[in-house]
Formats: C-alpha cells, sequence, structure tokens
C-alpha cells in the first residue's frame, strides 16, 4: 500500500473559502494540517500611504474600502481622531445617528459572516436569509448617502445630513404588478426612521429563523464545536478583540469599557462564550445581532423626540448651509477653501478607536500643522486574528481550516491596508 507523504498545499489566493486574495501555505500529513502560511499583500491598496498626498477629508471614502462589510465603522474612528486633534464637539443628534449606523452596520457585517460561514459549511439556506436582510439594510445607506456600500456619510464634527423625511420606492416596470408593488413598498411609506423601526420590529424572527437552521442542527455542530479552540489568556496574548475575543469569554468591548459617543446612553449587554471555540464565537455574532437591535430600537425612539443639528458649526472644519453659502460672501469663501485647500489640522498625534463588527479598529494620526496627514496608521482587528490561523489550524483537518478562516471573518481591504 502506498505511503501517504506530507505534501504543500496551496489554498487560493483565489479558493472561494479564502475570504479574500489569501494565499494559505498548508504542510498536510495526510488530511491533517501540520503548519499554516498566510501569505498577504495580493490586494495592496496603499491606503496609510496614499493619505499622505490627499487632504484630511479626501481620505475619508477610503475608509469604507478598508473593510467594505464595515464602512461606516471604519469611517466612524477615522472621524474620532480628527475630532481629537481639532478639538471639534459632535452634536448629540449626530452622536445618536453615528450610534444607529455603527450597529446597522454591526448587523450587516455578521449577516454577511454568518452567510459565509454558512456557505463554506454547505448551508445554502441561510445565506439566501441573511443577504434578505442585509438588503433592507442597504436601503437605509443609500437613503442618506445616495450609495449603498461606500457611503462616506460620517464628517469630522458630525454627519453629511439629516436623515431623510422619505424612502425610495420600488417603481413599476413589466416585470411587478401593482399588488407585487403594493407589497414591496408596504414598509416604505414614512421616514427612513420608519423603515428602520420596521426592520426592528421583524429582525429578532428573521434571527431565531437563522438559530433554527443551525443552532442545535447535529451537523453544524460537528463541524464549529471545539474546531479552532483559544484560551482567554492565549486570546489576549495574540491580540485578540471583538466577537474573536468575547468568543473565548473574556469581556471586553470597547462600547461598555470605554464608551464613545452615546454608547454610556443605551442598553445593551456583552455577548461572551466559554469554551473559545468556532460555535461560541458564531453564538456571539448571532447575539451581538440581537443586542445591535436593542440599541437601533433605542436610537430610533430618542431621534425621533429630539430634532436638532448634525454637524458642528465650525466652518473651517465643516462646510456652511447651501442657503447660507449662496447668500454670504464669508461663508461663499469658507466653502471654498474647504474644498479646495481643505482644513488645516493642528499639529499634534491622536488615536482613536471604535468597537469595529470585527474587533478594535484604530486611526492614528500624526500631524504637522498641513492640510494633509504627515502619518496615518491604521489599526486592523482582522491582521491580528489572521496571524493566529497557524496555531489555530495546527492538528485540524483541511476542512476544518476553512471554519477557523470563516469564523475569523476576514476581510482583505482591512489586511493589505
Amino acid at each position: 500500500m502506498a505511503e501517504i507523504r506530507n505534501y504543500t498545499l496551496n489554498f487560493g489566493p483565489q479558493h472561494p473559502a479564502a475570504h479574500g486574495v489569501l494565499r494559505l501555505v498548508l504542510e498536510m500529513d495526510g488530511e491533517v494540517v501540520q503548519r499554516a502560511d498566510p501569505h498577504i499583500g495580493l490586494l495592496h491598496r496603499a491606503t496609510e500611504k496614499l493619505a499622505e498626498s490627499r487632504t484630511f477629508i479626501q481620505s475619508l471614502p477610503y475608509m469604507d474600502r478598508l473593510d467594505y462589510v464595515c464602512m461606516l465603522c471604519s469611517e466612524h474612528a477615522f472621524c474620532m481622531a480628527m475630532e481629537k486633534l481639532l478639538g471639534v464637539d459632535v452634536p448629540l443628534r449626530a452622536q445618536y445617528i453615528r450610534v444607529m449606523f455603527d450597529e446597522i452596520t454591526r448587523v450587516m457585517s455578521h449577516l454577511f459572516g454568518l452567510a459565509a460561514l454558512g456557505l463554506d459549511l454547505g448551508a445554502m439556506t441561510v445565506f439566501l436569509y441573511c443577504f434578505r436582510e442585509r438588503e433592507d439594510l442597504f436601503d437605509c445607506y443609500e437613503a442618506v448617502s445616495g450609495a449603498r456600500m461606500h457611503a462616506a456619510y460620517y464628517r469630522p464634527g458630525g454627519v453629511y445630513r439629516d436623515l431623510p423625511d422619505a424612502m425610495p420606492q420600488y417603481q413599476p416596470s413589466r416585470f411587478r404588478g401593482a399588488n407585487d408593488l403594493k407589497v414591496l413598498n408596504r414598509n416604505r411609506q414614512g421616514s427612513l426612521l420608519d423603515f428602520i423601526e420596521d426592520f426592528t420590529a421583524r429582525f429578532p424572527k428573521c434571527i431565531d429563523d437563522y438559530e433554527t437552521l443551525l443552532t442545535e442542527n447535529r451537523i453544524w455542530k460537528q463541524r464549529t464545536v471545539g474546531i479552532g479552540v483559544v484560551s482567554p489568556e492565549r486570546a489576549l496574548a495574540l491580540g485578540f478583540t471583538g466577537p474573536m475575543l468575547r468568543g473565548s469569554g473574556v469581556a471586553w468591548d470597547l462600547r461598555k469599557k470605554q464608551p464613545y459617543e452615546v454608547y454610556d446612553r443605551v442598553d445593551f449587554d456583552v455577548a461572551i462564550g466559554k469554551n473559545g471555540d468556532s460555535y461560541d464565537r458564531y453564538l456571539v455574532r448571532v447575539e451581538e445581532m440581537r443586542q445591535s437591535n436593542r440599541i437601533i430600537k433605542q436610537c430610533v425612539d430618542w431621534l425621533r423626540a429630539n430634532p436638532g443639528p448634525v454637524i458642528t458649526d465650525n466652518h473651517k472644519v465643516a462646510p456652511p448651509s447651501r442657503v447660507e453659502m449662496k447668500s454670504n460672501m464669508e461663508e461663499l469663501i469658507h466653502h471654498f477653501k474647504l474644498f479646495t485647500e481643505g482644513m488645516h489640522v493642528p499639529e499634534g498625534e491622536a488615536y482613536a478607536a471604535v468597537e469595529h463588527p470585527k474587533g478594535e479598529f484604530g486611526v492614528y494620526f500624526v500631524s504637522d500643522g498641513a492640510n494633509k496627514p504627515y502619518r496615518m496608521k491604521l489599526r486592523s482587528p482582522a491582521f491580528a486574528h489572521l496571524s493566529s490561523m497557524n496555531e489555530m489550524s495546527r492538528g485540524h483537518m483541511l476542512a476544518d481550516a476553512v471554519t477557523i478562516i470563516s469564523t475569523l471573518d476576514i476581510v482583505f481591504g482591512d489586511i493589505d491596508r
């Protein structure tokens, strides 16, 4: 009988379960992984270097393109770091809008992560279910910014504009009859807040459907329980944050431990696991969707009752309104200077971090007083998580390596920044 020899296997860079342009070099003993060596840089976009040749505000849309599943959360850290340098206050209504959209983004990210994990493990239906709900949240992005993914909605000092009073509606076509249109537009008759409120009312039932399909499914548990176990001590040593750290039983969440914006005013619980395996990381993300839904509901109630400004009135940082700009020479100059030259940020350095859906995402700026950053450095949670791939997959089967990559929930724009 032929002897099984150790061999090297290239997993990717175009592998469907690689979650991006990852080349994973696996040393295999038959079906068992002996060593995993992640090769990155195949999607390199040089965001940190590009920022040095662009004004601060011109670099903001690059944040959307880092982790292109968690767009607004990356923008949030960028704006908070700028606000620290500028010493600018953010209106309370803008803070609530930011928190609401951060949590909408968290739900979108976890839906995508759950869909991809299901698909990687052979569960097709949950992929379709998750994308159905995700489409509604894309509509929320589109309503406030005009873009379904890369919103560029947050600004230093607040947000680009207030929430719209009307939702886009489906239009008649030869493929849709009057009855179809009525069903499609039934929750789009009011404002964006009405649409989001309707979503929060029906979303818990959707999460129940995902759990019915997966949580007690014996095949699902066979594929995830005991796979990629990381102890709490090791998770901290490896630099884990977010669901990866909480899945190992460490109750660390920046929204609770270092509250920013209005997270200290909203009520939610931190989901933590017990065993630090792939199954616990799945359960943590499912529970986080339920908690995010709670936060969104609280933000909708507050925003409905409290109108107000949504961006700072400091015109050296934020443009004046169109009415002011067209009726006042000084405001016109502010507008012109801001969009041609950009804002001059005081000398200094600042770091700001948010509880991104994947973990702690941080932006570090060094400013020399010019209108462009002297240096920008990004702290990507996915980079730290991917670096543990060798340790987590050693001794597991090849099919388990797919499970581990999927529960890392990595996106390569964020790693190859």
